[in-house]
């Protein structure tokens, strides 16, 4: 007995509206359940002790596992014509490093002294 062919792939046009706007997020939070997860994408700027979430997406987990291994495809694409992208170093793990308050310098504690003429 001979399996059926596969269907061919269907293409497809994908329709950007004028009026969506991008989005920048520099953090992500993931959370699931068994039939779904929740990326919530957000902005956290220096200084600031609470992120913004910007954008929500929800994903079934076959979507989000196919998402993945496109997203993996492309960075060793984008790695490959540009150069490895290195993670800063210093926190004890990637959130500190990235996401630490920001502290301004400390204001000199006299003020400085005019030159003697």
């Amino acid at each position: 007995m001979a399996l059926p062919s596969p269907k061919p792939q269907t293409a497809f046009q994908i329709e950007i509206p004028p009026d969506l706007h991008p989005v920048y997020a520099n953090l992500a939070r993931i959370a699931h359940a068994p039939a779904e997860f929740v990326l919530d994408f957000a902005r956290l700027l220096p200084g600031d002790t609470k992120a913004t979430v910007t954008a929500r997406v929800v994903m079934s987990p076959v979507a989000l596992k196919l998402f993945a291994q496109a997203l993996n495809e492309n960075l060793a694409r984008y790695e490959a014509a540009f150069g490895i992208i290195n993670f800063p170093i210093g926190g004890p793990n990637l959130a500190d490093s990235l996401f630490k308050p920001f502290h301004p310098p400390e204001p000199p504690k006299e003020p400085p002294q005019e030159p003697k003429k």
